[in-house]
Parts: C-alpha cells; sequence; structure tokens
C-alpha cells in the first residue's frame, strides 16, 4: 500500500489510502467497492456520500437504519455477517469517479479471503470493481458476483432494481 495519503504524484492528481476492512467474527459475504469517494474518505466511512445507494439497500433488505450513526450500522451489518472493503487500497484521482483512477494499488484481498473460512459470496460492487478483481486474478474459493454498482451515478437502475438484484447477499 502507498503512504500517501492526501499525496501529489508525479501527474499532479491528488492521491490516497483507502480504508480498512470492516468484518465480523463471521464473514459469508464480502462487498468489495472499487475506491471510496472523496466523501467517504473525509468521513472514514465506507459509502459516506448520503447520495449513495447502499445504505438504502441495506436498509431495505436487512432493516438497518441508513440514518442510525455509522458505527451502530457497521456493527449490525456485520452481525449479518457481511464484510466491506475495496479491492483498491490506493490511487491517485481528481474527484470521486472510477474513470479518474490512476496508478491503482490493489487489497491483499487473497489472505483476506484466507482469513474468512466461513465466506460463501464475494459481490463486487459495479463494474469497476469487478474489471479491477478481474485483473488481479487470484483464485477465489467461492462465487465471485458483479452487482449493480450503488453509486449515485449508476442511473441505469433505479433504486428498487438494485434492491431486487442485490437480494442475493440475503439469500445465503
Amino acid at each position: 500500500m502507498l503512504p500517501v495519503k492526501d499525496a501529489i504524484s508525479a501527474n499532479s492528481l491528488p492521491c490516497a489510502a483507502g480504508l480498512p476492512p470492516l468484518r465480523g467474527k463471521f464473514t459469508e459475504v464480502v462487498i468489495l467497492g472499487s475506491f471510496p469517494s472523496r466523501q467517504s474518505l473525509l468521513y472514514h466511512e465506507y459509502y459516506g456520500n448520503p447520495q449513495n445507494h447502499f445504505w438504502k439497500i441495506i436498509e431495505a433488505l436487512f432493516q438497518i437504519d441508513r440514518h442510525l450513526p455509522y458505527n451502530v450500522r457497521i456493527s449490525r451489518l456485520t452481525e449479518q455477517r457481511i464484510a466491506l472493503w475495496d479491492v483498491v487500497s490506493s490511487c491517485c484521482r481528481q474527484g470521486s469517479a472510477d474513470a479518474g483512477i490512476r496508478t491503482p494499488v490493489f487489497n491483499n484481498l487473497h489472505s483476506f479471503f484466507g482469513s474468512c473460512p466461513t465466506l460463501r459470496l464475494i459481490v463486487l460492487n459495479g463494474t469497476s470493481a469487478g474489471r479491477y478483481f478481474k485483473l488481479m486474478k487470484i483464485p477465489v474459493p467461492v462465487p465471485a458476483l458483479v452487482l449493480p454498482s450503488t453509486s449515485p451515478a449508476n442511473t441505469r437502475y433505479s433504486l428498487d432494481e438494485k434492491i431486487q438484484m442485490w437480494k442475493i447477499i440475503r439469500s445465503l
């Protein structure tokens, strides 16, 4: 991982390190994003942009109120045996769009998966996460599924459609 929080790269893009993984004792589902948005990094919260559909989807699927304090939401999510992390550990990027990611450094997902003996499903939050994950070419012991991005930039699907597609994380 690069120690470059808020540094400036040679190509003058702001660089940052991502967030640490969040998980409970028994992880069955790992949800991997690409890299946190600027708001998420600022708040030190996964899916910290209130326009992101992630917490609305989680609320619909698990009745975890999206208005609860972040630490309570995370605690309740990990009680559902769901972990959060990102494929990219650090990168340089202007703004929050995945298309702007430059010089990505990947998290050690192989080791992370190995430390989750109850893992049953890997979910990639959007095509960018899926594309970066595929580039890593790591063997995975369980299915890895790309679901529609919860980003507010993904307008291809309505919130209701996203909820329907994300139901798979609840059906294990």
